[in-house]
């Protein structure tokens, strides 16, 4: 069962081929770091992947990588944050690309993230873009400004229908225009570059020099991967009322099918009741909160403790409990390796309520209920529970099989664990802090918790 945003309904998951299915995720603009607010949207997909793949689909999963055509505003307005990083870093835009990618893919790598099947860079798929502007303008859904080639809102009947907009409330009438477009709903397939101003990235087109729309490159990419309809679209629920709501108006229309079955939506992070947004200064990075002594895995545990439709809110406090309870399943797992309790084979009792929590549309923390419940059964003897819990962690990816009876630490590493102690005893807790660094050079993350100091190898 997976809530549909088309629908506003839960409804039974049903591939359009048996056996396998074709998902696409909204990508990153790699013009600078991602936040962990971005972050939560990923973790959100893969959460979806591992129990698609914990049903035993086949899931070919694309994830596009934005580029080029992402303008500081939503209105087909502004500079294109690819281009505008580049000259403020003094740096060719596909370098300011890379070098952001590198660093998202390895933020993922941190938080067990699986990576999809296929990366699809905007400027890798300029032909297949074009392309599809010229299917658009055969059918009569373009028109041409001064600045671009525009897609007429108007003309695809069921426009707005995903973020169940008021379309009639769209046109342009006398009291508030839109420049030269129809309606305030029209949106850029093609924008021209500007007279007498050098883009680094720009293609010739049968229209004229420019550069792809943002919206369009989802649509082109996500169809030459997945097939003209394919099964679920993810992304954060901001891209609802535009940037989902056009893909939709503009593929359905080039190809007459429906574009695509399920649209999932992730809710946004909070901070003190505000969205985290980098407009905002961002909050932290994964890289940041490691600085400050979390693991990856405990933003990942935290993302797993509230429902992917809700919002989630973050402040150190919460990270914090996050931390604790991921502490307690390793101990946890410690002690099942350590003592090996005998016991009784209860694994399809507890595999039918880990299978129901996460078909319940991803009810992740239900699924963190029934793991809790499995660990802490003495009656469940040791092999077949440690089996199964392997079998959740699947899902949950918080490398429990990776948990060992006792790790072994070496000698500089535990004088310098004692050295850090009495320095917090001593409450000189900027010294401690450098000496946790030391330990992090050592290849050893030192965690506080109500029992004392953990260690785990980073």
């Amino acid at each position: 069962m997976l809530y549909n945003t088309l629908t506003r309904e839960k409804e039974i998951f049903k591939p359009i081929k048996k056996g396998s299915v074709g998902m696409y995720s909204c990508g990153p603009t790699v013009y600078w770091f991602q936040h962990i607010g971005n972050l939560r949207t990923y973790l959100f997909s893969d959460f979806l992947r591992r129990v698609l793949e914990f049903n035993d689909f086949k899931v070919k999963h694309v994830i596009n990588v934005t580029d080029v055509g992402h303008l500081t505003s939503d209105r087909d307005e502004g500079e294109d944050k690819m281009e505008r990083a580049a000259l403020k870093e003094g740096k060719k835009a596909s370098e300011v690309a890379r070098f952001y990618f590198d660093l998202f893919v390895s933020d993922l790598k941190k938080l067990n993230v699986k990576l999809p099947w296929k990366w699809s860079w905007a400027t890798a798929h300029i032909k297949e873009q074009i392309k599809l502007v010229e299917q658009l303008e055969r059918k009569g859904y373009t028109y041409r400004t001064s600045d671009g080639i525009y897609f007429d809102s108007l003309k695809f009947k069921n426009y707005g229908e995903l973020a169940r907009l008021n379309v009639e409330g769209l046109k342009a009438g006398k009291r508030v225009g839109f420049g030269e477009k129809k309606s305030k709903s029209d949106f850029a397939l093609w924008k021209f570059s500007q007279e007498g101003r050098k883009r680094q990235q720009e293609w010739n087109s049968p229209w004229g020099i420019g550069f792809p729309g943002w919206h369009l490159e989802c649509s082109a990419m996500s169809m030459k991967y997945l097939g003209e309809s394919f099964d679920i679209h993810t992304g954060g629920e901001d891209h609802v009322p535009i940037h989902h709501t056009n893909e939709i108006a503009q593929s359905e229309s080039a190809t007459g099918k429906k574009f695509v079955s399920y649209w999932l939506h992730g809710a946004f992070l909070l901070n003190k009741g505000e969205k985290v947004s980098k407009s905002k200064g961002g909050l932290f990075t994964i890289s940041e909160l490691e600085e400050q002594g979390y693991s990856p895995l405990d933003f990942r545990y935290l993302a797993l403790m509230t429902h992917y439709r809700k919002p989630l809110s973050f402040s150190l406090d919460n990270l914090d409990a996050a931390r604790n309870g991921l502490q307690r399943v390793r101990r946890k797992i410690a002690e099942i390796k350590k003592f090996k309790l005998k016991g009784k084979d209860l694994s399809k009792k507890y595999l039918g309520d880990f299978l129901e929590a996460v078909n319940d549309d991803l009810n992740m923390s239900q699924a963190l209920d029934v793991t809790w419940k499995v660990l802490d059964d003495l009656s469940f003897g040791w092999k077949e529970k440690m089996n199964l819990l392997g079998r959740f962690d699947r899902v949950l990816g918080l490398d429990i099989s990776k948990i060992s009876e006792k790790e072994r630490v070496p000698e500089k590493v535990r004088r310098l664990i004692k050295e850090r102690d009495v320095l917090r005893e001593k409450k000189l807790f900027a010294e401690a802090d450098v000496v946790r660094e030391r330990i992090r050079e050592e290849g050893f993350v030192v965690e506080d918790s109500e029992e004392g100091s953990v260690l785990r190898k980073v």
